[in-house]
């Protein structure tokens, strides 16, 4: 499967936007416009569309009306340098799963994709690094739940890899033929998440041009990772519960009810318990999610991790680069001496940086910057 259909008229920012794939090692195929990008959609098996807005023959809105209509369930995050207010809810209700307004920041664009690009482009499935002791107890874990049905609720400190956990549960998993869907509880404004998750119907609200079938429905014979679940307002845990514990969902405006088979895998950064007894979160979904709870380390409580994944994601650079790069063991000890506050993440920013600074073919002590 290629990883990214990249639509973008403009040549020198398509250019500059393949040389950023290239170097976080994400498969990508380009097209000018939206026309091309239908043939090329066609003919390849692709994880994500990231299309520029402003384009002709076929714009952005046409070419994610074509996707939702004919690939529904593949992911499309659009861009434009006329960003606003009401593009971005009109994009989002239009059905893309984000709006990225030129001039973004790489970091930016690429924290996008590796949302939706699920195995990590970091850390594939097939390849998890578990050195540690605590990771081998939790992939060990993980393989053991992926054999039930049984909602999985993960917990872990910002940039430990959930998502990767997630996305392994579901590889492992008699699911795994199904789709993965994942939606950012933290990242889609309140008003717009339920329409998301749920689908609606044409003329349910203003701008409800047609009808569209949410998360739950994507992710029919499959899994759907609910990130960040604690951001969810309590409103809306309400109509969650309600559709978990039925098995069905009503998109918005209708009246049918749809029948679901879906696995359902929640992640959070916080304390679940303190907020249920904080009434910031409902007791009863709490426990609906909390089937078969799984905390995810800190990088800094699995230390042994700490230089494979550095090397990991050295092999992806290297790979990119055309070059050989090699840790020192000074290097190393750097590495290993940090608290990683950001966890993987961080490493993956750190890693980025010592390629830039290093000379030669070795990354040196000096090179690493914290």
């Amino acid at each position: 499967m290629i990883d990214v259909l990249l639509v973008e008229d403009d040549a020198d920012l398509r250019e500059a936007i393949a040389d950023m794939l290239e170097v976080h090692d994400i498969s990508f195929i380009e097209a000018e416009n939206g026309h091309q990008a239908q043939a090329l959609i066609k003919q390849n098996n692709v994880a994500m569309v990231l299309s520029d807005v402003q384009m002709s023959p076929g714009n952005g809105y046409q070419l994610l009306e074509y996707i939702n209509t004919h690939h529904n369930g593949t992911p499309v995050i659009l861009m434009t340098a006329y960003g606003s207010i009401p593009q971005a809810v009109d994009a989002i209700q239009a059905g893309a799963v984000d709006y990225l307004v030129k001039p973004f920041e790489v970091s930016e664009l690429v924290r996008t994709l590796q949302q939706q690009l699920l195995p990590s482009v970091r850390q594939s499935n097939e390849h998890m690094i578990a050195e540690d002791p605590l990771s081998l107890q939790l992939t060990e874990l993980a393989l053991k739940v992926a054999q039930s049905e049984a909602t999985v609720l993960l917990n872990g400190e910002s940039g430990v890899g959930k998502e990767v956990i997630s996305q392994f549960i579901h590889q492992s998993s008699s699911r795994n033929k199904g789709p993965f869907v994942a939606i950012n509880c933290a990242a889609i404004p309140e008003n717009m998440l339920e329409s998301a998750l749920f689908g609606y119907e044409k003329g349910a609200f203003t701008g409800a041009v047609k009808s569209t079938i949410g998360k739950f429905e994507q992710a029919q014979g499959g899994t759907l990772l609910l990130d960040e679940i604690s951001e969810m307002d309590l409103v809306l845990q309400a109509k969650l519960l309600r559709v978990i514990q039925e098995r069905q969902v009503e998109r918005l405006g209708g009246t049918k009810l749809i029948d679901l088979d879906v696995r359902i895998i929640a992640t959070t950064n916080r304390d679940l318990k303190k907020q249920v007894a904080e009434k910031l979160f409902r007791e009863d979904l709490f426990y609906r999610l909390n089937v078969f709870p799984l905390t995810v380390p800190s990088l800094r409580q699995r230390p042994l991790d700490i230089i494979p994944i550095a090397v990991k994601l050295l092999t992806v650079y290297n790979r990119a680069a055309g070059q050989t790069t090699e840790l020192t063991e000074a290097a190393k000890q750097i590495l290993l001496k940090h608290q990683w506050p950001g966890n993987v993440r961080e490493l993956d920013n750190v890693m980025q940086r010592a390629m830039i600074l290093k000379r030669g073919n070795e990354i040196q002590a000096d090179d690493i910057m914290l």
